[in-house]
């Protein structure tokens, strides 16, 4: 029997990501303008497009949560508040990029 990795990912201020092997990591971008329709959405969606890309599970839910924050305070720089998950999700490749230029 394979013992499988799992992965949770807890949604909040300070966003916490733990798995059943006892790792866990509390993730600090991000931001109240959050708290909206369709963040987790583009969270799951972001996460699984890592897994897809052949990121390692940990790796992914991790790297996501921080990328997610990451572009929702970059649109906070320019619009405080009453911004959509649409707009986070179309910030996406300036977050990523600003990880890469790290």
């Amino acid at each position: 029997e394979r013992e499988q990795r799992i992965v949770t990912v807890l949604k909040g201020a300070g966003t916490v990501i733990a798995d059943n092997q006892g790792n866990w990591a509390i993730n600090t971008s991000g931001n109240q303008g959050m708290a909206t329709g369709g963040m987790g959405d583009v969270l799951a969606g972001l996460i699984g497009s890592l897994l897809a890309q052949g990121m390692g599970v940990w790796d992914a839910a991790c790297a996501g949560v921080h990328i997610h924050g990451l572009a929702a305070d970059l649109i906070a720089n320019e619009k405080e508040y009453g911004y959509t998950a649409s707009e986070v999700a179309a910030g996406l490749p300036a977050a990523i990029q600003k990880c890469r230029n790290l």
